[in-house]
């Protein structure tokens, strides 16, 4: 039986979009578009695409796959997969990203770290085949390569990879 490409459901996109004032922690745990036009103070953790709007004024610690800024930020980001700053970006804080885009325009005042692709814990437990709870012993005791992002445990493949290869992962 063939299959015609209308009996082929593709995921629903998830979009969404915030043009309101807001402080705390925004955390998603599937991949979302999420785009803040408003105001927003605290803490954001995102999969998928996260852009911050031309009018948008952001404080924040911001971890996510993709970033987009076209507004103001202040704080540091960790962009897992990209990070592009449009010509109307202003941004105050460091950055850590594997892939950096910065249009003619935008104004940076921090330090970048143009870093390898990270692993959340998840994706560490799966890469290492090491449960969770071990993987967090090891990074709360300093005994795995890893940084906090807000609240959860941020890891770099290279340095895991050469973590791994001093057999310290036994």
């Amino acid at each position: 039986m063939a299959l015609n490409r209308r009996d082929i459901k593709e995921p629903e996109e998830r979009v969404i979009e915030i043009s309101a004032q807001m402080q705390g922690t925004l955390s998603f745990k599937d991949p979302v578009n999420l785009k803040i036009n408003g105001n927003f103070n605290g803490t954001m953790e995102t999969k998928g695409t996260l852009t911050i709007g031309s009018a948008a004024t952001v404080e924040a610690h911001i971890s996510g796959e993709n970033i987009v800024i076209a507004g103001k930020v202040k704080g540091d980001i960790i962009a897992k997969k990209m990070l592009v700053l449009m010509p109307t970006a202003v941004l105050t804080g460091n950055i850590s990203t594997p892939k950096l885009n910065i249009v003619e325009g935008a104004i940076f005042q921090g330090r970048c770290q143009m870093l390898e692709e990270f692993l959340d814990l998840d994706e560490l437990s799966k890469y290492l085949e090491i449960d969770q709870p071990t993987i967090l012993e090891l990074a709360n005791n300093g005994k795995i390569p890893a940084s906090r992002s807000g609240d959860t445990w941020v890891f770099e493949r290279h340095q895991i990879d050469s973590w791994a290869a001093t057999g310290k992962a036994k």
